[in-house]
């Protein structure tokens, strides 16, 4: 994690050079919550949160809080056996009274929101770990929200690569493998278009009301994971796209380096 975020935002960067002008504008904005438009709710990474697993942490952005463990298992599904190579998967879910609304817990059945998020958790994870390295274990992630105020997903993507690290340094304190699989780390955050404007990190009352709504998942060099963007009442253009990308990658830099300051000297 080095400064290259100060450098990036709003620096020299190609998308800087072709909306510089229209970050700066947005960036002055101010929001129902008192926040600037680029700026991200208050952020706080709890590592050791619960002590059985290898890793746990729970991270509250504003008043969202998730909890993210990371379990260290030998062995490796049926389908990936005797291939040298581990695996990495990942759980999603929401305590019953999360919401305003009480919601019946998954007991049977997974519903689609559920597994969707679930499964984006898992592919942001994997692509920063090395599963040759890994060697024939498995990492399980399990993300329970806590309390929701939008962007759990996102929240939970960015808490469990915290839980990850510390699950990675048990096992080499445990000498069950040599060397980190961590090859690079990994964040998310939302953006979306209110009245026109691209905001950062919406809440549910804007996440509610967005015209479009987008979440972009980014590895710590620059590289785009995932991105799902939505046109919820409106569609968008490329100017559009091009600037809330820009906006969610100036939030995810403040992201990387929170993670790295609530790792400190555990970072692989």
């Amino acid at each position: 994690m080095s400064d290259r975020a100060d450098a990036q935002w709003p620096g020299k960067c190609p998308w800087a050079r072709a909306h510089g002008s229209v970050i700066e504008r947005i960036s002055h904005l101010s929001r129902h919550n008192g926040r600037k438009a680029t700026e991200l709710r208050p952020v706080e990474i709890i590592r050791g949160y619960t002590a059985a697993p290898a890793g746990s942490v729970l991270i509250r952005t504003g008043s969202t809080m998730v909890l993210c463990t990371a379990s260290w298992q030998a062995g490796v599904p049926e389908w990936k056996k005797d291939s040298g190579a581990g695996w990495l998967t990942a759980e999603y879910d929401m305590l019953p009274a999360a919401t305003g609304q009480r919601r019946p817990r998954n007991r049977t059945k997974i519903d689609g929101r559920t597994q969707e998020i679930q499964r984006v958790i898992g592919r942001s994870l994997r692509s920063v770990v090395d599963m040759r390295v890994l060697g024939e274990n498995s990492i399980l992630i399990d993300c329970d929200v806590l309390q929701a105020d939008g962007g759990t997903r996102t929240a939970a993507i960015t808490g469990a690569y915290v839980a990850l690290c510390d699950a990675v340094e048990f096992a080499r304190r445990e000498s069950l493998i040599s060397q980190s699989p961590i090859r690079d780390s990994v964040a998310a955050v939302s953006v979306g278009l209110i009245k026109g404007e691209a905001l950062l990190d919406l809440d549910y009352e804007e996440d509610s009301t967005a015209e479009v709504d987008m979440n972009v998942v980014m590895t710590g060099s620059d590289q785009f994971v995932e991105v799902q963007g939505t046109g919820e009442q409106t569609t968008f253009t490329r100017e559009q796209l091009d600037v809330m990308l820009r906006v969610a990658a100036g939030g995810i830099q403040q992201l990387f380096k929170l993670q790295s300051v609530a790792l400190g000297e555990q970072r692989p």
